[in-house]
């Protein structure tokens, strides 16, 4: 017999004018189970999963995965969360519509020179392949793009300190005009968005990423006309640069992610002038230590980093990671502090992090979230300790 309020499989498909073969499909990839599984095996579908499963054709639609739709658990409260995945998927959309243009314009040419010349140039035509799998990138890219802006999110909103993280580091930078600047991974630019109205007219600025993806947000961000500003790929282990090029380099958050923080400090010492400055940004052991105290509360499987990446460089070893390639290290500590009363940022943050907590997070959501609110409810403090390297490169090669 029927519940009072439930709808049969058959009944819920054509509700929602789909196959019973796309619920039972959609049931099997653990997408959207039924409310409600009679003794028999019999299953039935409430109101809620009526407007789960919208959601889920919405996704569909807009272009998200199957692996993607599983992830997002909403409801109502958590419009941050299908917020960031929408802007995501709009961000692969204009870079698609980018895509399809050169595509376009690859295959016109390719055409044209095979009439023209009655000969296949080889060569044109692996670089339309090249073009056409340009789109299996482009989501990785943006994954990574969304995650950093969830994490800076999170200080912008609570941060405790009036002045902000990236106008303190824009202050030690000393930028005057006429100089030539490069930052090593720029991600979406947000150093320079919080600070254009301070920038000199006169300068040159080369925002260098190894993601084509971030690049392409912070030209966004930016604006493309700005004439001040360039944007290259590149890894910062080789610049593509000859010595004594740049007065200022910038590093935030950089160095503890390379394989050869060595080799980085040698790279940036040749491109730098004499006088130049190195600033590069770190954190210590305690920095955010709450967040992981909270998620190895909820789960002690959780892990939120599988590496330390302050004892690669960090405030404690920084200073003696710079002082063979670089004069007058200085550390300069941010004094700040966070005091988060939402859940919905302190959630992106976490799910943004390197570690295994989606495995264990995204299956549980509900449950993590009501956590997580408990914990804010009365404002959840948490420590930060970041701060800067200021470095001079004062003598010869």
């Amino acid at each position: 017999m029927k519940p009072s309020g439930y709808y049969t499989s058959g009944e819920f498909a054509r509700m929602a004018n789909v196959s019973i073969r796309t619920i039972r499909f959609y049931d099997k990839q653990n997408i959207l189970k039924p409310s409600y599984v009679s003794p028999s095996g019999a299953r039935f579908y409430s109101e809620g999963d009526f407007a789960r499963l919208q959601q889920i054709l919405l996704l569909k639609y807009l272009g998200f995965s199957l692996d993607d739709i599983r992830d997002l658990t909403i409801d109502d409260a958590d419009y941050h969360f299908l917020l960031n995945s929408l802007n995501m998927q709009r961000k692969l959309i204009q870079d698609k519509i980018e895509q399809m243009q050169l595509v376009e314009k690859a295959i016109a040419d390719t055409a044209a020179a095979i009439e023209s010349e009655s000969d296949i140039n080889w060569s044109r035509m692996l670089n339309l392949i090249h073009l056409t799998n340009m789109e299996k990138s482009l989501k990785g890219q943006y994954k990574n793009a969304t995650n950093i802006s969830a994490r800076i999110n999170l200080h912008r909103l609570y941060t405790q300190n009036p002045l902000g993280w990236f106008p303190f580091i824009y202050g030690h930078c000393r930028i005057q005009d006429g100089m030539r600047i490069l930052e090593l991974g720029c991600g979406n630019g947000a150093l320079w968005t919080e600070n254009l109205e301070k920038l000199p007219a006169n300068v040159s600025i080369t925002l260098s990423d190894i993601s084509q993806g971030m690049l392409r947000d912070a030209r966004r961000m930016i604006g493309g006309e700005d004439p001040r500003f360039t944007f290259q790929a590149f890894d910062c282990h080789r610049l593509p640069y000859g010595e004594r090029q740049f007065d200022l380099v910038i590093a935030n958050h950089v160095l503890f992610y390379c394989s050869q923080i060595d080799k980085v400090c040698r790279e940036v010492r040749r491109v730098l002038k004499e006088g130049g400055r190195f600033v590069c940004s770190t954190y210590s052991g305690r920095h955010m230590k709450e967040i992981s105290e909270l998620v190895e509360g909820f789960d002690r499987r959780i892990a939120l980093s599988a590496d330390k990446l302050y004892e690669r460089f960090g405030l404690e070893n920084g200073a003696s990671i710079l002082a063979p390639y670089f004069e007058s290290v200085q550390c300069i500590r941010y004094e700040d502090g966070l005091l988060v009363d939402q859940p919905e940022p302190l959630i992106e943050y976490i799910l943004s992090c390197h570690g295994n907590q989606n495995q264990y997070i995204l299956e549980r959501y509900k449950e993590f979230r009501s956590f997580v609110e408990k914990k804010t409810r009365k404002g959840f403090a948490i420590t930060k300790d970041a701060g800067i390297f200021a470095a001079s490169k004062l003598s010869p090669v």
